[in-house]
């Protein structure tokens, strides 16, 4: 069931309902009226609070303008399970172009680009299978053929194509990628490339934070690209709240000196719906400072639960900071708060999990560092540095080994832990420093690829100290 409704003043609303997908039966198993084990839900805080970046990183009041939903009564948590199989990855492969057989290497499956140059898809092979693509390598127009290859195709020539072309082009890409009912979106511009923005319909709800990203470059094709592979699957159903009574909890919720958008004044992909305070602004708000939602959609948001990313009944709130526009989106967990595993308590004991996490004595589930893979790379003098795609929740660091003729650099992703995160891909860069110049030495990554190298573009933000 989709439910939204159109705050009015003097306390009317307009509302307007789909199928009732979303409702269930009652709590527990579909139709089983059982009770549903506690939802552990990560980053709660002192019984109220959920993660870092939600609610607004200002202290804001929410004050609705008018009366609010009561919404469908429960609805399932949404988990992805398994192993994005071979077929999927080759069915995404085609409608992107990239020519290949989806080859296995540890726990991603690969399609092209493995010389470092060409069209490349990565697929993480466990569920939710974020994925990346690239049509080219970094600064490399990867064209020896044709008069429309003589520039850089990732380079500013030109205008952005119109909404209704990238759309286009975007179209056969979101139905290899099973989102062919999704909400699209492709008002985003960077430079001279549009985004297009697709968030899927689950279980006939809406979603918040589990968008798939394509980049349509000038000439009308996908570029670059970035989404989750795998379908969530229906899981416990839960009791939720009105939108009135999670307003309420959203307010009561403690309010961080943070920033609203993920990873602060880095700018993801995708960055509609996100509010972030402008980079250098001051931290400071007024306790008064209110701000007004005028919109409730009842639907499923990205958390993560138990150390891992699901779909989490929510309200959607949208939000106007002021008169001039300023609109925005909030989310908070819908889930009774009855129902939510207890937070743990500062310094207690590792030894044992709240229920739905992981049970005394078997491994954690919270993400473990990994390596990425380096894209391209730089050299001046004795600084090497390199280019990688990671998420927006993490720390990132870089280091190289010298050897003979070639210089094998690593990059390792450190998750940070508790943190409910979009899960969306940016790029990034991290220098280091070799004890002698590059020098015509081989520059490999860590699982023996070479690396390309890269033209010197303009400065693009180190990993190392995003904002928290």
């Amino acid at each position: 069931m989709a439910a939204a409704v159109l705050l009015v003043g003097g306390g009317g609303y307009l509302a307007a309902s789909g199928a009732t997908g979303g409702r269930t039966d009652g709590p527990g198993a579909a139709g089983s009226g059982a009770t549903p084990p506690p939802l552990a839900l990560d980053g709660r805080s002192g019984g109220n609070g959920v993660a870092t970046g939600e609610p607004d990183p200002y202290g804001a009041t929410y004050a609705a303008r008018g009366r609010l939903p009561a919404g469908p009564g429960s609805a399932p948590v949404y988990t992805p399970r398994g192993e994005v199989g071979e077929d999927a990855v080759a069915r995404l492969a085609r409608a992107l172009g990239v020519a290949g057989t989806p080859v296995a290497e540890g726990g991603i499956w690969r399609v092209g680009g493995k010389d470092g140059t060409g069209p490349s898809l990565t697929v993480n092979r466990d569920a939710p299978g974020s994925w990346t693509f690239s049509r080219y390598a970094p600064g490399s127009d990867d064209c020896a053929k044709g008069a429309l290859c003589t520039h850089d195709p990732m380079g500013p020539m030109g205008g952005a194509v119109s909404v209704s072309r990238a759309t286009a082009a975007a179209a056969p890409v979101l139905k290899a990628a099973g989102l062919d009912d999704a909400k699209v979106d492709a008002s985003q511009l960077m430079g001279v490339q549009r985004v297009v923005n697709a968030d899927p319909v689950v279980g006939g709800l809406p979603t918040y934070g589990w968008t798939t990203g394509l980049t349509v470059g000038g000439q009308g094709e996908v570029v670059g690209g970035h989404g989750l592979l795998a379908a969530p699957v229906k899981g416990d159903t839960y009791p939720v709240l009105g939108a009135a009574k999670t307003l309420k909890l959203m307010n009561a919720a403690p309010k961080g000196d943070h920033r609203m958008g993920i990873g602060g004044c880095t700018r993801p992909v995708p960055v509609k719906d996100r509010f972030e305070r402008p980079c250098g602004a001051g931290t400071g708000t007024s306790p008064a400072d209110t701000a007004t939602v005028d919109q409730a959609v009842f639907g499923l948001a990205a958390h993560s639960v138990a150390g891992k990313q699901a779909l989490v009944p929510s309200w959607l709130f949208r939000v106007r900071r002021d008169a001039a526009g300023g609109v925005y989106t909030v989310t908070y967990p819908a889930v009774d708060p009855a129902y939510l595993a207890p937070a743990p308590s500062v310094g207690a004991p590792s030894g044992g999990a709240p229920s739905g996490g992981a049970p005394s004595g078997e491994p954690s589930t919270a993400p473990k560092p990994h390596t990425v893979k380096v894209e391209g790379y730089t050299a001046d003098g004795r600084e090497l540095t390199v280019s990688f795609y990671g998420g927006v929740c993490a720390d990132y660091a870089a280091a190289a080994k010298e050897s003979g003729g070639k210089v094998t650099v690593t990059v390792t992703e450190h998750p940070w832990p508790d943190r409910v995160c979009v899960m969306i891909a940016k790029e990034y860069v991290k220098t280091v420093r070799l004890a002698a110049p590059l020098d015509g030495r081989t520059v490999v990554g860590a699982d023996g690829t070479p690396v390309p190298r890269a033209e010197a573009t303009a400065p693009r933000p180190e990993s190392g100290a995003p904002v928290r």
